[in-house]
């Protein structure tokens, strides 16, 4: 069965937030990080006040402590109106 996206707009788009962090590998610690030296790293939530939810879960504090050990992170906040996600056709 083959699925085909097809991006489209919503009705009412709902503000979505974005947290954009961009990491910065230190010399010779791709390795540990990504294999790169600049890394972008995008998370969706619900709003700018909800960024701390990623810090509630011990699994992502454990990873991001490990990663900021080898690198540098700029965290940048966006909230954009309209957002086109594919969606899914109905299987033919």
């Amino acid at each position: 069965m083959e699925t085909n996206l097809i991006a489209a707009f919503a009705g009412a788009p709902a503000p979505t937030t974005f947290i954009v962090n961009v990491i910065h590998v230190h010399p010779g610690k791709q390795q540990e990080a990504f294999d790169g030296q600049t890394v972008v790293n995008v998370e969706a939530i619900q709003g700018a006040g909800n960024v701390d939810e990623f810090f509630s879960d011990p699994v992502f504090v454990e990873k991001f402590r490990r990663l900021d050990t080898v690198s540098k992170s700029e965290f940048h906040t966006y909230t954009v109106g309209d957002l086109v996600l594919p969606r899914r056709a109905a299987a033919v």
